[in-house]
């Protein structure tokens, strides 16, 4: 078995396709939308072949403290490949003016990752 895909609401698609797109080179395909229902979505591809999709839909709107955690969807890993990848796109980011919560640094599991938010300030952890 495999997980299929991971899927994120987002009060703006747009945005967060392109941030995934220029920061982790993710490939999106067509943009699905439903208007009886205010759905809309896309799937994200990334070069492992892992899927994101991002949905938004009308009625969705946002939790209060978006740093704290909560139940259901804790973070996404994403792997760069080596360390010097890891401190690179996270110095990118933070440049960028991107929020970043932790690390570099590496993790009593033996991972060495930072924590960022993305634009919806959605925990991703950038791993080796």
């Amino acid at each position: 078995m495999k997980i299929e895909h991971v899927a994120v609401w987002t009060s703006d698609i747009e945005r967060l396709k392109r941030f995934y797109e220029t920061y982790f080179g993710a490939k999106s395909g067509m943009k699905y939308i439903n208007e009886v229902k205010g759905f809309q979505s896309y799937f994200l591809t990334f070069s492992s072949g892992a899927r994101l999709e991002i949905m938004q839909r009308s009625d969705i709107s946002n939790r209060s403290d978006k740093t704290a955690e909560f139940y259901g969807y804790a973070h996404i890993a994403i792997s760069v490949g080596t360390e010097e990848n890891v401190v690179e796109l996270t110095n990118k980011l933070i440049k960028d003016g991107y929020k970043k919560l932790d690390g570099p640094r590496r993790t009593g599991d033996g991972y060495y990752e930072s924590v960022i938010l993305d634009p919806d300030e959605n925990r991703i952890e950038i791993t080796v």
